[in-house]
């Protein structure tokens, strides 16, 4: 068995020796990355080097008990002859060079294939991303709805203003990076589509387009999707509001006043956030009654900083 574990972590130096002491006492080889790029943040086990398991979550607790995240178990011979490339060269601190276009390595093919895979969508992009902020990314997805592709992001954007639809995942904690394209390929991996995972660390992921795959991975991200009330409250916004294509001022200023059409999904909302505090919190009125007063505070507050930058248009 041989371990290879990142050469920093947020515990510090002492953390990760007693790390390497747990794995050299039971007769696990173990070597440190180098320090050439910012983060080595890849997920992958490699058995027998005939099976890679290629992952978007970490071993731990949270990760694989209260987090969406998504694996690949790979028997395709080339794939894992790359991966086992890619993990001979990490451990010797030696350069890796990439020869397939499939199995994408930060920062080596991720932002040039991603983005190939992005454009050659042709209906539909169904995406879990934590937080999308590259610039060239984002600008490439805005391009891409209004050709009228289907896109929905479930997660966090980096940036204020933008026409594309994301919710926040409401049921547990996001951790993978997922793109469905058409229906008929995914990406799974530990890439965010932001500068720093796609250009300075060390990240890993794949694209595929076996059915019982994206079937899978479709059909959970429609129910996740779904449990995010995201669409009743674009219907509810529709049915209250008069809105042209580009709001002024004042229209959105009047939607500002209309918080009571969402209150089902407010409440709704409230209830899975006090719940995950645990039981007591949810009985408890005062805290009740303080988070929903400021979750209404915010989301006026975000309407109104849209009345602002319409006002500046």
């Amino acid at each position: 068995m041989r371990a290879l574990i990142a050469h920093t972590n947020r515990g510090g130096e002492s953390k990760l020796r007693a790390l390497e002491m747990r794995f050299l006492e039971a007769g696990i080889t173990v070597g440190r990355t180098a320090d050439d790029l910012v983060r080595y943040h890849g997920k992958m086990m490699i058995v027998d080097r005939r099976t890679l398991f290629l992952l978007s979550f970490n071993f731990v607790h949270i990760d694989i008990e209260h987090s969406r995240g998504f694996g690949l178990i790979v028997t395709n011979s080339k794939i894992v002859q790359e991966a086992t490339k890619l993990f001979d060269a990490d451990l010797n601190r030696q350069p890796y060079t990439g020869s397939l276009k499939n199995f994408i390595v930060s920062p080596i093919n991720a932002r040039t294939e991603i983005s190939a895979f992005i454009k050659k969508a042709k209906k539909q992009l169904w995406i879990y991303d934590p937080k999308i902020a590259d610039k060239q990314i984002l600008k490439l997805l805005e391009e891409r709805a209004k050709a009228g592709l289907d896109i929905k992001i479930i997660g966090s954007l980096g940036v204020r203003g933008s026409n594309l639809w994301v919710t926040p995942l409401t049921s547990m904690r996001l951790h993978t990076r997922t793109i469905i394209k058409d229906g008929r390929q995914v990406f799974i991996g530990s890439q965010s589509l932001r500068q720093p995972e796609l250009d300075s660390r060390r990240e890993i992921g794949m694209i595929v387009g076996d059915a019982k795959v994206v079937k899978a991975v479709l059909a959970t991200f429609e129910v996740d999707w779904a449990a995010s009330g995201f669409e009743e409250t674009r219907e509810t916004m529709k049915g209250s509001t008069e809105v042209e294509p580009k709001p002024t001022a004042k229209a959105s200023r009047a939607l500002a006043k209309e918080m009571p059409p969402l209150k089902t999904t407010l409440k709704k909302a409230i209830k899975q956030a006090v719940a995950k505090a645990g039981q007591d919190s949810l009985e408890h009125g005062n805290l009740k009654s303080t988070v929903k007063s400021i979750v209404k505070t915010a989301m006026k507050e975000a309407v109104a900083e849209m009345a602002q930058e319409g006002a500046e248009k």
